[in-house]
C-alpha cells in the first residue's frame, strides 16, 4: 500500500501540470553510454563506457567517484536544414553540452565550486549548423560528487514549439513554483516577525518566524544555481542540512505554543541538537555535508512528531482553529513521504513536491490569524461589556454617596442658617427692641398713641431690613447702608446723640448677601453699644474704599468701657462681631480710654465684589 501511495504521489507532477509525453514532433532519448573520467578532463575518453539508461544516477554504479562522468546520446535527424530543439531534462551538478563536437553551453563551474543546475531543466535551439543528416551526437559533461546523488535525466529532441512549452512547464514545476514559495514563505515570515515584535508575549508568532525563516533558507536549495557564499558544495549541503532541522526544530516549537503546551526538557533537547547542527555545519561542513542524511532524518523527525502530537491534540479538544490546522498540515505530511522516497532513491523522479503545498500552509495560518482577530474581538467586546457595568455600578455608587454628602452639606448649612439667624435677630432687631423699650420706659403714662407706633414701625424696618438683605443677592453697598443709616441716625437723636457719617468710594461695590449682612450687623451692634452704653453727646461713623480695600471707623467721646470688656470674648455682642470681621477678612479692632471708645476693621474687596456695569454708569 505504501508503494502504491509513492508511486501515485510521484506520477501527480505529471497529472497536474500536464506534462507532455513524445509525440510524432519530438523524441525522448532513455539510453545513453557513459564513461567516468576526472575533474581536468577536456574530453571524453575513447573506452571504458558503459549502456545506461536515463534516468542515471551514477553514484550506485561507481560508489566512491567524485568528478566528471560523459554521457553520449545519438538521435537521427531527418532535416538538418530545420532548427532543432534540445531539452535535457536534469543535470547534477553541474555540466557542458557538445552538439557533433560542437559546444553548445558550458555551466561556469565545471570544478568546486560546482554550478547548481539540477533544479531546472536545459533548453537548446540547434541552428541548421550545428545538425548532421542522420544520426546526430549529444555528449554532455557532468560534473558530481557521489554524496549528492548525481546524475543525468532523459533528452528530447525535436519540434522547437513542442520542446519549449514542455520545457516552460518543466520549468514551472521545478524552478518557478519553488521560488513563488520561498517569497510566500519570506512574506509570512516577515509578517508574523512583525506581529511578535509587536506582541513578545505571543511567541507562537516568534516561533512561526523562525520557521519560516529557516524553512526559507533550506528551501533556497532548489533555486540556488551556485553555493555562494560558501566556498564548496560540501559546505553549501551542510549549511541546508543545518537549516532543514532548525526549520523542523521551529516548526514543532511552533505547534507546542498553539497547542498551548510546554515540555521544557524536550525543549532543550531540541534547541542544542539543532545548535550542534549549526557548530558542525559552520566548523566541518567537510565532514557534515557528505553525512547530512542524520541530520534531515533528525529535522524531519521533528516534524513528524510535532505533527502527530498536534494531530492528537486536535482531536481531543475539537476546537475550530485546531480543526483546521490539522486538516493544512495532514497534506504536507503525505507529501514528504514522497519527497524522502525521491531522496533515498526509492522512487524515481526529478521534483521534490513538499514546497507545493505552501498554499495550505498560507490558508491554514491566515484562518488562525482570522479566528484568534475574532477571538480577541469577542473578549475585547466582553471587557468593554463588563467594564461598562463596572462603570454604571460605580457611578451608581457615587450618585449615592453625593447624595449622602448633599444631604449632610443641606444639614450643615441649615443649622449656619439657623445660627446666622439668631446672630442677626440679636444685633439687628434685638438691637431695636432694646433701644424701643427704653424709649417707652422713657415716656410718660399719658404717652400718645401716635408715639408707640412710631416706635413700633422702627422694629418692623429692623426686622425688614433682615429680610430684605437676606433675599436680595444684589444690592449696591451704599444703597443697603441707607436704611441702616437713617434708623440708626433716628436712634441716637432719641438719645442725644450727634452721628456723623461719611461714605466714600462705594459706589459699584456689591459685596454679596451674606457678607453686606455681616458689615451691616457689625455696624448696628457697635452703634447700639454706643446707644446703650457710652453717655456720649457725637459718634462718628466713616466707611471708605481705598486702593481695594474698605475701612470702617466707629469712634464716639463717651465714657470709655474696661478694658476687659473690650476684650472679653464672652459677650455675645462682641464674639458676634469679631466672627462677622473674621467672615469678611479682616480683623476687629477696638480702642477704649476715658476720652471715648474706637472700633477699626479693614477688609479687601474681592474682583467679584465690584459691578462694572455700576462703576461705568458711575463714571
Amino acid at each position: 500500500m505504501i508503494r502504491a501511495l509513492l508511486a501515485l504521489l510521484a506520477l501527480w507532477p505529471a497529472i497536474a501540470f500536464g506534462q507532455l509525453a513524445s509525440t510524432a514532433s519530438t523524441l525522448t532519448i532513455d539510453r545513453a553510454e557513459a564513461v567516468r573520467s576526472d575533474w581536468n578532463a577536456t574530453t571524453a575518453p575513447a573506452t571504458g563506457w558503459t549502456p545506461v539508461t536515463l534516468m542515471d544516477y551514477w553514484d550506485a554504479r561507481w560508489p566512491e567517484h567524485d568528478g566528471v562522468v560523459w554521457y553520449r546520446l545519438h538521435w537521427r535527424q531527418d532535416d538538418a536544414s530545420r532548427s532543432t530543439a534540445l531539452l535535457i531534462d536534469y543535470v547534477c551538478m553541474t555540466s557542458a553540452v557538445y552538439v557533433n563536437g560542437s559546444l553548445v553551453a558550458r555551466n561556469p563551474g565545471l570544478v568546486e565550486p560546482l554550478s547548481r543546475t539540477w533544479n531546472s531543466p536545459q533548453y537548446f535551439l540547434l541552428s541548421p549548423p550545428l545538425l548532421r543528416q542522420g544520426e546526430n551526437t549529444v555528449l554532455v559533461r557532468v560534473s558530481g560528487l557521489t554524496a549528492y546523488q548525481p546524475g543525468f535525466g532523459t533528452v528530447t529532441v525535436g519540434d522547437p514549439e513542442v520542446v519549449h512549452a514542455q520545457y516552460r512547464s518543466d520549468r514551472f514545476r521545478r524552478y518557478d513554483i519553488k521560488l513563488i514559495n520561498l517569497a510566500m514563505s519570506m512574506v509570512l515570515g516577515g509578517v508574523f516577525l512583525l506581529v511578535w515584535l509587536l506582541r513578545r508575549q505571543e511567541t507562537v508568532y516568534g516561533w512561526f518566524a523562525l520557521s519560516e525563516f529557516s524553512g526559507s533558507l533550506y528551501g533556497a536549495n532548489f533555486i540556488a544555481t551556485s553555493t555562494w557564499p560558501f566556498p564548496s558544495t560540501d559546505a553549501w549541503q551542510a549549511f541546508i542540512a543545518a537549516m532543514y532541522m532548525a526549520a523542523g526544530a521551529s516548526y514543532a516549537m511552533f505547534l507546542l505554543r498553539y497547542g498551548e503546551r510546554r515540555y521544557p526538557r524536550l525543549e532543550r533537547i531540541m534547541g542544542a541538537l539543532c545548535a550542534s547542527g549549526l557548530v558542525a555545519a559552520a566548523f566541518a561542513p567537510g565532514w557534515m555535508g557528505p553525512h547530512r542524511t542524520p541530520w534531515i532524518l533528525l529535522g524531519g523527525a521533528f516534524f513528524y512528531i510535532a505533527i502527530g502530537w498536534f494531530l492528537s491534540r486536535a482531536w481531543r479538544v475539537r476546537r475550530v482553529d485546531y480543526v483546521v490546522m490539522a486538516g493544512c498540515v495532514i497534506a504536507p505530511v503525505l507529501v514528504s513521504f514522497y519527497d524522502f522516497a525521491l531522496y533515498f532513491g526509492w522512487v524515481r523522479g526529478d521534483t521534490y513536491l513538499l514546497s507545493l503545498t505552501s498554499v495550505l500552509t498560507l490558508i491554514g495560518v491566515g484562518f488562525v490569524l482570522a479566528y484568534r482577530f475574532v477571538i480577541a474581538m469577542r473578549r475585547m467586546e466582553g471587557f468593554n461589556a463588563e467594564l461598562q457595568r463596572e462603570v454604571d455600578a460605580a457611578t451608581s455608587n457615587l450618585a449615592a454617596t453625593l447624595s449622602r454628602q448633599h444631604a449632610v452639606e443641606l444639614a450643615h448649612s441649615r443649622a449656619g442658617e439657623r445660627l446666622q439667624l439668631v446672630r442677626d435677630l440679636h444685633d439687628g432687631f434685638g438691637g431695636t427692641l432694646i433701644g424701643a423699650i427704653t424709649q417707652l420706659e422713657q415716656l410718660p403714662d399719658d404717652m400718645p398713641k401716635a408715639k408707640v407706633v412710631d416706635v413700633l414701625k422702627d422694629m418692623r424696618d429692623d426686622l425688614r431690613l433682615v429680610v430684605d438683605s437676606t433675599a436680595r443677592e444684589h444690592a449696591d453697598l451704599a444703597a443697603q447702608l441707607a436704611p441702616l443709616r437713617h434708623r440708626l441716625a433716628r436712634l441716637m437723636e432719641l438719645a442725644g446723640i450727634d452721628s456723623r457719617w461719611q461714605l466714600e468710594g462705594l459706589d459699584g461695590i456689591e459685596l454679596g448677601t451674606a457678607r453686606s449682612l455681616d458689615l451691616l450687623r457689625l455696624m448696628q451692634e457697635a452703634l447700639a453699644n454706643v446707644f446703650k452704653h457710652s453717655n456720649a453727646r457725637c459718634v462718628d461713623v466713616r466707611l471708605e474704599c481705598v486702593d481695594g480695600v474698605l475701612r470702617l471707623r466707629i469712634a464716639d467721646d463717651g465714657q470709655g468701657m474696661a478694658m476687659q470688656a473690650s476684650t472679653d470674648a464672652g459677650g455675645a455682642g462682641l464674639v458676634s462681631m469679631r466672627v462677622r470681621a473674621g467672615r469678611l477678612g479682616g480683623q476687629l479692632r477696638i480702642h477704649s480710654d476715658a476720652s471715648g471708645t474706637g472700633l477699626q476693621l479693614q477688609f479687601p474687596v474681592r474682583l467679584e465684589d465690584r459691578n462694572p456695569r455700576a462703576e461705568t454708569a458711575t463714571t
